[in-house]
């Protein structure tokens, strides 16, 4: 099983950027999955998270309008559109997943245990 992010670069603040989080040795199947950063000296957090079950997406305040998490299931991608990007985006971006939480609200509240290869984001003029 494996998870590989991919679609991060660098951009200048405004610009957009679409995340791609590819499965591998499963369909994406798993209840929830979401999309985490971390950034230098900050503690990790989940930007966007996603229930399969019924396709209800949870982001928290601080990218609600901006980004959006989506599935493809013919690709059995998870993607991340990211608009409006800003320095503090700056980061290693993550997707990541596992059989324990049903909810999109939960998976982002959680740390989930499947993870895949990163993914940098750079926001910089």
């Amino acid at each position: 099983v494996q998870l590989q992010a991919s679609g991060g670069g660098l951009v200048q603040p405004g610009e957009s950027l679409t995340l791609s989080c590819a499965a591998s040795g499963f369909t994406l199947n798993r209840p929830a999955i979401g999309w985490f950063r971390e950034a230098h000296g900050k503690e990790r957090e989940a930007v966007a998270c996603l229930s399969t079950n019924n396709d209800i997406t949870y982001l928290p305040d601080f990218v609600k309008y901006r980004f959006a998490i989506s599935r493809d299931k013919s690709q059995n991608t998870i993607n991340l559109q990211m608009n409006n990007l800003r320095p503090e985006d700056t980061g290693v971006y993550y997707c990541a997943t596992d059989l324990g939480e049903a909810s999109s609200y939960a998976r982002c509240h959680s740390s989930p245990t499947e993870w895949g290869m990163g993914t940098q984001v750079t926001v910089s003029s």
